[in-house]
């Protein structure tokens, strides 16, 4: 009996020692190496009878297929995990945690909340205050993503309370990050700045520039909001160097996107659209990474934010002019109409979309006097006028789109007939996007009151557009009679 209780006791020493070892290769991203050690530390302490390190193995198991975007696979070892661990309460609440992460990062939160709070439980009657405060900080972050302020505020106090009495200061931090963020959204702009400068001041001593941006762009997004526009610049221009430096992609992206926002707020709209380029190319890069939260959706938000500072500049250069006034938005959403019904796929009439709302940008460098004319322009005038697809793409020549929309911009009014400008392209030269821009921009701008004549009425304009065929691609007139023409006068 003596010997079985050594040969038990060794089986237990070598099955810890051989999942340490492969958790450190799983952490060097050497897959092979850990899931071979895992396996080999599951099948000693089966071997040893000891059920909680076998079920450890494959908790660690399931780490490495989370991490490798397998799934069904993950979760099929953390099931497998907790029903082997069940007398371990730590173990459950490491399981639980686990799969409440993956549910968050699937934004299941509702899923991601109930094993969080399990976890919770599990580590209450493990007592382990460490855990818990862990579990608290989860539940707290999943409630603000739902918006339930008074509750991730109360999941919030309890980790703090919790790291303070264990002296934590890594957890108060971040706690302390992240209910800036509730403070943010409550307008509650005092707590915000206590909270994110005790925050700063706990990553500044432990060296942590990663989590020190993250305060710095939560200052700039409270200087931002009240109204003190210099200070927010510097705050955020400090997160996005300490994100560069740290190399923090995420984080990277998301202070960009502050900074483009408070452009926006300031008129700078090329700065902001920089700025936008450079922190959808992140979010880009980081849409592969399985281990991030939802990240598809802050490249939709993103996107979101992107139309509404071309949608703002588009109606700037028309607002001083009563004739053009919602003549961007107007071709922005009849062009959006006839792409769907041409089959354009979603990118496609993102693209369309951006690329009408700033159609005529150029026109902010043509005359006043010229664009207002009320009667008919001289040649040179004209001449003038036809500059604007170039001046367009001048204005925007610093500027990296996600979308190709400068070819929209320089050739929305060239014609297949090869009569059209800046470049007299000729027939299938002239891209299809432009074209939708071209065909809806001639019927707007017949439809609408100018300082030369009055509005014609929708039959008049589509009469005049069917002596034109040959501007347009059949498919693309086809596609704007068959859609747009064919919905009656407003």
């Amino acid at each position: 009996m003596a010997v079985e209780a050594d040969e038990s006791r060794d089986g237990t020493v070598l099955s810890e020692a051989l999942r340490r070892a492969a958790g450190i290769h799983r952490r060097r991203h050497e897959r092979p190496r850990a899931l071979a050690l895992y396996q080999r530390s599951h099948e000693v302490a089966l071997a040893a009878g000891e059920s909680v390190l076998a079920a450890e193995a494959l908790n660690g198991i399931a780490l490495v297929y989370f991490h490798d975007g397998e799934w069904e696979a993950a979760r099929e070892y953390l099931r497998r995990a907790l029903a082997m661990g069940s007398e371990s309460e730590e173990l459950r609440g490491l399981i639980e945690q686990n799969l409440g992460v993956m549910a968050n990062i699937e934004g299941d939160i509702p899923a991601a909340i109930a094993h969080y709070q399990r976890a919770l439980g599990s580590f209450r009657a493990a007592r382990n205050d460490s855990r818990c405060a862990a579990a608290y900080h989860n539940l707290g972050m999943a409630s603000a993503d739902r918006q339930k302020w008074d509750e991730a505020e109360r999941y919030f106090r309890a980790s703090l309370e919790i790291a303070d009495s264990l002296g934590d200061v890594n957890v108060r931090g971040h706690v302390l990050l992240n209910h800036t963020e509730v403070d943010l959204a409550r307008g509650r702009y005092e707590d915000a700045r206590r909270h994110a400068e005790q925050a700063l001041q706990i990553f500044d001593q432990v060296g942590a520039l990663d989590h020190k941006a993250s305060a710095y762009k939560f200052l700039g997004m409270l200087y931002r909001e009240t109204g003190r526009g210099t200070l927010a610049e510097a705050r955020l221009k400090t997160a996005l160097e300490l994100a560069t430096q740290s190399g923090a992609l995420l984080m990277q992206a998301e202070a960009s996107r502050e900074l483009a926002l408070l452009y926006q707020t300031l008129g700078r709209n090329q700065d902001a659209l920089r700025l936008l380029n450079a922190s959808h190319r992140l979010f880009r890069r980081l849409n592969a990474r399985l281990d991030l939260v939802d990240v598809g959706t802050k490249v939709a938000q993103l996107e979101s934010v992107y139309l509404s500072i071309v949608r703002g500049w588009g109606r700037s250069i028309e607002s001083t002019d009563t004739y053009t006034f919602g003549h961007s938005e107007r071709v922005a959403s009849y062009a959006a109409i006839v792409a769907e019904t041409l089959g354009l796929d979603d990118a496609e009439i993102t693209t369309v979309r951006i690329g009408a709302y700033l159609h005529d940008l150029g026109k902010v460098r043509v005359p006043h006097e010229i664009l207002n004319k009320p009667g008919k322009l001289t040649n040179e005038e004209f001449d003038l006028i036809k500059m604007h697809p170039e001046y367009g793409l001048e204005m925007l020549a610093s500027i990296e789109f996600p979308w190709d929309i400068k070819p929209i911009i320089r050739s929305h009014h060239e014609k297949l007939n090869g009569k059209g400008y800046p470049d007299r392209l000729h027939g299938d030269e002239v891209p299809l996007k432009a074209q939708l821009i071209g065909v809806v921009d001639v019927f707007d701008a017949l439809t609408t009151t100018r300082s030369y004549r009055g509005a014609m009425n929708h039959e008049a304009a589509l009469t005049e557009m069917r002596t034109c065929v040959d501007w347009w691609r059949p498919e693309v007139l086809e596609g704007f009679l068959a859609s747009v023409g064919a919905r009656p006068a407003v």
